[in-house]
């Protein structure tokens, strides 16, 4: 097992180990929660797709770039990098109040659907109680710029810290707006259709997850929405409770819903690489020294 490909991030990184988190899936919703207030950006979404037809399809091939690109080999995650720029040089969007024509592969688009991104990742698992520190949350940041390389962006120019990532976000802020692209994303993430038998569960399961994922949207973003918010303590209280439920739920049972990712990831490299976030704080440990390992 020595031998295998862990791929181009392994289990020694903190994506390795929070991403088989299961808010993930709150933070993923988050994302496209906030993806969907870059009116250029979501332009190219409702122009090139059938969302509406097919979003959950749209959200779980998302899913599954990010899981292959994490726990798959490093040809598996350039083939899937390959694929995405592949698409999306094929796409164009028209402006529709300017006649203006462009490219889904625009730099200035990926880079905020990238940042959106992490940091819809960064902020749901740290307030719900996943242990990463400071460094750790960085670090995270940092590697992600390997992802950023797999849909066509330059690492050099894409946030390498937190605090690049927040000043990301006060540059982009202008661009923003409550576009009826953007009404049209919070409708479906509020109301997804369903067969008529699983109404009930999507109002009770995914009612709470599209609930919490858009209350714990940045401020600028509920003034953008136009919806008031709770106060971010008691957001921070459902976001710990719900991940206190998920997490309660055997990672084994978790990992095995399709496309099983980690699974896959742990038969290549042995049972050692287990993602657990109780890893990350042995490294905070031994690289904070004693006492200074804190939960953020």
């Amino acid at each position: 097992m020595t031998d295998a490909d862990p791929g181009l991030f392994g289990p020694s990184s903190v994506t390795w180990q929070m991403h088989g988190d299961p808010m993930m899936w709150v933070a993923g919703v988050r994302a496209l929660y906030l993806q969907a207030l870059h009116p250029r950006a979501v332009r190219g979404v409702m122009q090139n797709s059938d969302f509406r037809e097919d979003a959950w399809g749209r959200l779980m091939r998302t899913a599954g770039f990010v899981g292959t690109i994490t726990y798959g080999t490093s040809e598996a995650a350039e083939k899937a990098g390959a694929r995405v720029r592949r698409i999306h040089r094929l796409l164009k969007v028209t402006d529709p109040l300017t006649g203006e024509m462009y490219g889904v592969d625009d730099p200035d688009l990926l880079l905020w659907v990238h940042c959106a991104e992490v940091d819809s990742y960064l902020q749901v698992e740290r307030r719900s109680g996943y242990p990463l520190t400071d460094a750790q949350a960085d670090r995270y940041v940092d590697e992600h710029r390997t992802g950023a390389r797999l849909v066509g962006l330059d690492p050099a120019g894409v946030p390498a810290t937190t605090a690049q990532l927040a000043a990301y976000f006060a540059r982009v802020r202008p661009q923003l707006a409550r576009s009826r692209e953007a009404l049209d994303v919070d409708d479906f993430l509020r109301r997804p259709p369903v067969h008529p038998l699983l109404v009930p569960a999507r109002a009770v399961l995914w009612r709470h997850v599209a609930t919490l994922a858009y209350q714990s949207l940045p401020s600028f973003a509920h003034e953008l929405y136009g919806r008031p918010a709770p106060p971010v303590a008691t957001v921070d209280r459902r976001l710990r409770a719900t991940g206190a439920v998920l997490r309660a739920i055997p990672s084994r049972l978790r990992w095995r819903l399709p496309p099983g990712h980690i699974v896959n990831a742990m038969a290549r490299l042995g049972p050692g690489s287990r993602p657990a976030p109780y890893k990350l704080k042995w490294q905070a440990a031994i690289l904070d020294g004693p006492r200074r390992a804190r939960r953020q």
